[in-house]
């Protein structure tokens, strides 16, 4: 059977297993198995899968992930984004749409302590949700902007997200951590920036705090000494070359720990805590091993069948603008959003995408960041936005439809940013070039 049609068939495999709800990680490895077996045989893919599982996971670098949800975990028990929320809304909370400012704020800085979107949307939905209703604010924005706020999490380093893309692609962890630092900023700004605008709309308009006295502001801003000191241990220590990210996890993790044992948390539910920390540490660990395994599999499958090689010389030789080449790419992960989750999108394009866009001669990292910019949109677009289905969890009286239509403003905001980021690669890979040591 001709090999282009093998790896069609196992293509369309992999879509109509997820359509029977087969888990991501099963839907790539029997695919792959399938198209190993007809491009070989059965003795050919039992001989690979001996050792491939293990080759596949078996990095000391992937020892970063648990250590970054772990530390992540430790910070949510340890009340950080609570308290970062009361420092935001001291400061901004008398603006126009001042409290889902604030929530974007307490996203950026919670971003910092966790690496996960879903751990971020749902620490801050928690806190600012209830106080934006309270406050008389649009469901549709509150819901909203803590959906939007969520997607910090896999972009401001610590990233879970760029950790996987960096194992997937074999390029540097940690100058792609420090990459995601300033398009974060950046994020951040836009989502803020759009937030005034639609502050000053509708309901929204009548909807503020009141003005915090400057030297109440300056006391609160005290209470955001937690992110400080695990932003500096961890993305410090990376950025200067005294450890690795790693290490970093390992410290950062540590620190956090120290932070919730010696919180106000009541001791009576301590052990409680930790115990959850630990179980949904490993959790997501697993899920995120096992998507690899799938993916190694499959992506064998097409190293064995040269499909990647073949499309990317083809792209390239075809006269085709390499930046029209790479927009249409990243385009491509919008309707992919729709129905995959982040890992699952990276695992199935990458093998595909990223040897031509090598190919085309552009930066690994910053075609890294604008990729993970991407699958920030499809954690709010429906019909499977994870985002917004955690929100509409937390906040039971707005439905999932009017969470969705909050968060497309957002969407918008996420398309000009990504525009900005791809017309100006400078933006992405100026701070990681600048980096010392490692």
């Amino acid at each position: 059977m001709d090999v282009t049609l093998i790896t069609c068939i196992a293509v369309g495999l992999i879509f109509a297993l997820l359509a029977l709800g087969t888990p991501v990680f099963a839907a790539l490895a029997l695919s792959g198995a399938f198209g190993i077996v007809m491009v070989e045989n059965l003795d050919f893919l039992l001989n690979r899968l001996k050792s491939l599982p293990f080759s596949t996971t078996a990095s000391y670098s992937l020892t970063v992930i648990p250590l970054f949800i772990l530390m992540g975990a430790f910070a949510h028990h340890a009340q950080v984004g609570k308290r970062l929320f009361n420092v935001a809304r001291k400061w901004v909370g008398h603006l126009p749409g001042g409290l889902a400012m604030a929530g974007i704020l307490t996203s950026a800085g919670f971003a910092a302590t966790s690496g996960s979107s879903v751990a971020t949307a749902a620490t801050v939905g928690a806190v600012a949700i209830p106080e934006m209703k309270k406050a008389g604010y649009d469901p549709r924005l509150a819901a909203g902007s803590v959906a939007a706020g969520g997607v910090l999490g896999v972009l401001i380093p610590p990233s879970v997200l760029l950790i996987f893309y960096a194992a997937l692609t074999e390029v540097s962890a940690g100058k792609m951590l420090i990459a995601g630092f300033v398009p974060g900023i950046l994020t951040t700004l836009v989502f803020m920036a759009g937030i005034a605008v639609i502050g000053r709309r509708g309901m929204n308009q009548e909807a503020r705090s009141p003005r915090s006295p400057w030297g109440e502001r300056i006391r609160a801003t005290g209470q955001a000494w937690q992110v400080v000191v695990l932003f500096v241990l961890v993305l410090g220590g990376i950025y200067v070359g005294l450890i690795t990210p790693t290490e970093a996890g390992a410290i950062g993790a540590l620190a956090a720990l120290m932070m919730l044992l010696f919180s106000r948390v009541a001791r009576a539910t301590l052990g409680t805590r930790l115990l959850d920390s630990f179980r949904s540490t490993a959790t997501t660990t697993v899920m995120i091993l096992f998507t690899m395994i799938g993916a190694g599999i499959f992506s064998y499958f097409l190293t064995l069948v040269q499909i990647p090689q073949a499309i990317a010389e083809v792209i390239v030789e075809s006269g085709i603008s390499p930046s029209l080449i790479v927009a249409v790419l990243l385009l491509a992960y919008v309707p992919l959003g729709m129905f995959l989750d982040a890992f699952s999108m990276m695992v199935i394009t990458l093998p595909i995408v990223f040897p031509t866009v090598s190919g085309l001669g552009f930066d690994p990292i910053w075609f890294g960041i604008l990729c993970v910019k991407m699958c920030e949109i499809g954690l709010m677009t429906p019909p499977v936005g994870l985002n917004c289905f955690v929100i509409a969890g937390i906040d039971r009286s707005t439905s999932l439809a009017d969470v969705f239509r909050g968060a497309q403003w957002f969407v918008a905001m996420e398309m000009f940013t990504v525009a900005i980021l791809f017309a100006f690669p400078a933006i992405t890979t100026w701070l990681p070039e600048t980096m010392m040591g490692r």
